[in-house]
């Protein structure tokens, strides 16, 4: 194959998809745009999932992972627990609560591995088998080394990055 300018008369991964008209190949490399857009959405769909995960996680684990020591709280999300770990008690309740109530005072804790269940992890293994299909469709109409639908995929990688990239960055003090 060798690198085309072609637009009419094309015909791209099966004889179904020959261009015959300029209007056609314009909807094609709008489909092509679109394409690659999707391949952005289903990656930011992955890293969100995943999030989602953790939160779940941290959500379902706070009650026993992050006791945090208050004189008194009024708040029913919290839940009394006596102490009993033979440190110095003046009156107060180790209080368990969720992970935002948790002071940065508080020692960092030790990593700890998340293992989705089996349903979860066939939700992520659907979402990389989408992503890996369209990823190897892009790429096979990349090797058309057609211009304008190799300039189509570099333009949806843009649109792409741009709207499903947009994420907050880590900042940390270094």
């Amino acid at each position: 194959m060798l690198w085309n300018w072609y637009t009419v008369d094309s015909c791209f991964i099966s004889s179904t998809w020959r261009i015959t008209s300029k209007g056609k190949f314009a909807g094609s490399c709008i489909g092509v745009i679109c394409l690659v857009i999707v391949l952005e959405c289903l990656r930011r769909l992955q890293r969100e999932y995943d999030a989602y995960l953790v939160q779940q996680y941290r959500k379902r684990n706070a009650q026993t992972h992050h006791p945090i020591r208050q004189s008194s709280s009024d708040s029913p999300l919290h839940q009394d627990i006596e102490a009993n770990d033979g440190s110095k008690s003046d009156g107060n309740r180790v209080l368990v609560s969720s992970a935002s109530d948790v002071s940065d005072k508080q020692a960092p804790s030790k990593p700890q591995r998340l293992v989705p269940t089996v349903f979860q992890q066939l939700i992520r293994a659907l979402i990389h088998m989408l992503q890996f299909a369209v990823a190897y469709f892009i790429m096979l109409l990349a090797m058309y080394y057609n211009g304008y639908i190799i300039i189509s995929i570099i333009i949806g990688a843009f649109l792409g990055a741009f709207i499903f990239s947009w994420e907050g960055i880590l900042v940390t003090d270094a």
